[in-house]
């Protein structure tokens, strides 16, 4: 890392980006999705209905859990989840709220807006399918990120108590700097077991004369990535952006692949989960 910045001498920004990169949390803004679960906690009495025609209780829920989360109040925001609480992630209640409180305090301006996209009864439970998003500016900390982030995700509700979420696809954008890289990132959702795959990450404006620094990241989902992210290491890239081949691991499982490109004065990382199947 010291090499690169040596070789760089464009900038003392590239340098301290470095210097701030093997620290940064490649997948810290997944947990942001969890932050909604609470749509449906008050809805295991209602019959299923079309998502497009919601209960009057469950367009005021939304208002609730979206308000709370925008606060940054993990109590109000908790209250929904049930002690036995389990995520897809292999998350549980207290982890879960101890991962919370750090991630707000990285981004103390986060707003949220959920819809329901689909939900049904079945048997004394409710199972509701959310689309979440999720969007940040930066502080007036120099070293903040502005955030936008999508999340898809699938909640079972038991006794008015969240007790199982599964997240069905994501994707965010996390930005730093005073001219960010604009990056188009082309990754299939779902590949299966053992199958090739491409990752493209294109820097859509001209280059000029200016470096790129950047890497492709991919590590299987795990609960441990949320408390302890993995860091990140930067090298030259020799073209507008990362062009990588993967091919999928033999078992079934969950994956985050990110970007992670810095030019000039900014930095942009594009992060997507990828599903493995059978």
């Amino acid at each position: 890392m010291n090499k690169i910045s040596k070789l760089l001498p464009m900038t003392n920004i590239i340098a301290a980006l470095l210097k701030r990169q093997p620290k940064f949390a490649t997948n810290s803004w997944l947990l942001l999705c969890l932050l909604t679960l609470g749509l449906t906690s008050s809805l295991h009495g209602v019959q299923a209905a079309p998502a497009q025609n919601p209960p009057a209780d469950l367009n005021n829920l939304l208002t609730q859990i979206d308000t709370a989360a925008s606060k940054g109040n993990a109590k109000a925001v908790l209250q929904f989840y049930s002690p036995n609480f389990t995520n897809g992630d292999g998350l549980n209640r207290p982890n879960l709220e101890k991962a919370l409180v750090t991630l707000w305090k990285q981004y103390p301006q986060l707003r949220y807006s959920t819809k329901l996209q689909d939900w049904k009864s079945e048997g004394n439970a409710i199972i509701a399918t959310t689309v979440t998003n999720i969007s940040s500016l930066p502080s007036a900390n120099t070293n903040s990120y502005a955030l936008n982030a999508t999340i898809t995700s699938r909640q079972r509700v038991t006794g008015g108590k969240i007790v199982r979420q599964d997240i069905l696809s994501e994707r965010t954008l996390i930005t730093s700097g005073k001219q960010p890289p604009q990056i188009d990132m082309k990754l299939p959702q779902q590949v299966k077991v053992g199958q090739q795959y491409s990752f493209d990450a294109i820097v859509k404006e001209p280059l000029g004369d200016d470096f790129l620094l950047g890497t492709a990241i991919e590590e299987p989902v795990k609960v441990e990535k949320y408390l302890n992210p993995s860091p990140v290491e930067l090298q030259l890239l020799n073209s507008g952006g990362l062009f990588k081949v993967g091919r999928a691991p033999s078992t079934p499982g969950s994956h985050w692949i990110s970007a992670v490109i810095v030019r000039g004065e900014g930095m942009a990382m594009v992060t997507q989960r990828l599903q493995v199947v059978k």
